[in-house]
């Protein structure tokens, strides 16, 4: 019986994860065997391993949605790719096109599925899309969820077109791709931070107006001000309750707020709700999106050849250091796991 090496997730804590030995799988009918290359971390990884995420989660859960692998070994009857082709696990794996339905959180992976943080998956041929041929591994490991809930935000809700302004919030992996993609289309990008230093790489990245929002904390007329009271077009939020008022005020009449994070919070505070009217604001939960749009993005970056901002690689022996930093807030860009080093 031939094994691999996969993270488990039993008791809540990054700290707890647990290196066991499982079976390596057999594909069957429609399945496809993949060798794992990487896996990148997102926010939602670490309220998984703490306990803290709402949707349903497999008791011992190997964690990590994101990730790059290699198909080795293809089941009876599988069409969509071969045995070497490299690929990216998709998030949702039953979300193919159209709207989100409520059944596809159950398959999720790193929850409701063990995710990319082993050496090998079994994955039906339909959660899986071929990737860009210029991205390294570890690159291509940061598209399922960062990129796409980007992606997705900016385009596939937002409407985004070539000379509007877009508001990112910090500088983590669903920032840095939503500032990259805005610049490809032509919009302006207006970033935030509580650090000068992430701002100028922000502003390395194409960021044309920097807000410290420690030394600014009202940063939505800031926004105003900066734009000659036009406001921006698309916020793309990230903190939850702590920034959405900000965001409302930094907003043009009828601009659009994704929500895509609660690093402030998720719940309790006040709601807004004159704010939201008297914008005539289109406030939209964002939940990574389809198959469809994963492959879109994956054609638009592979035409702009644009390469993903990585901030810290770790080792696969050092998952629980990739966690720990992680949590810290203290990367620019997205953290990868290394599954071959």
């Amino acid at each position: 019986m031939a094994t691999m090496r996969a993270w488990v997730s039993e008791e809540p804590g990054y700290e707890n994860l647990k290196l066991v030995e499982r079976e390596i799988p057999t594909p069957g009918p429609g399945q496809v065997l993949l060798k794992m290359k990487a896996a990148s971390l997102n926010y939602r990884d670490t309220a998984v391993v703490k306990a803290a995420y709402a949707a349903p989660r497999l008791p011992a859960v190997v964690p990590c949605s994101d990730g790059c692998g290699e198909v080795v070994e293809v089941g009876a009857g599988v069409s969509r790719v071969k045995v070497g082709d490299r690929v990216a696990p998709l998030f949702f794996q039953d979300w193919l096109t159209g709207p989100r339905k409520g059944e596809y959180v159950n398959t999720a992976l790193g929850a409701g599925l063990d995710g990319c943080l082993q050496e090998y998956m079994c994955l039906e041929e339909r959660g899986v899309s071929k990737v860009p041929a210029h991205l390294t591994d570890a690159e291509v490991a940061t598209l399922p969820c960062a990129g796409l809930t980007a992606w997705n935000t900016l385009f596939a809700t937002g409407r985004l077109k070539a000379g509007d302004t877009v508001v990112v919030q910090g500088t983590g992996g669903v920032s840095m791709f939503a500032l990259q993609f805005a610049r490809m289309a032509g919009a302006r990008v207006v970033a935030t931070s509580s650090s000068d230093e992430k701002l100028q790489k922000a502003k390395q990245l194409g960021a044309g107006i920097l807000i410290n929002y420690k030394t600014t904390p009202k940063w939505g007329a800031e926004v105003q001000k900066l734009t000659n009271g036009g406001g921006a077009d698309i916020v793309v939020e990230v903190g939850g309750v702590g920034t959405m008022l900000e965001s409302l005020k930094a907003i043009r009449i009828g601009g659009f707020i994704g929500v895509i994070g609660v690093l402030t919070g998720g719940s309790g505070g006040e709601m807004p709700t004159a704010y939201i009217m008297g914008k005539s604001a289109h406030v939209n939960g964002i939940s990574v999106g389809s198959r469809d749009w994963f492959e879109d993005m994956c054609e638009a970056i592979d035409a702009a050849k644009l390469q993903p901002v990585i901030g810290a690689s770790f080792g696969f022996d050092r998952a629980k250091d990739a966690f720990a930093a992680m949590t810290s807030q203290t990367v620019v860009g997205k953290i990868v796991i290394d599954i071959n080093r």
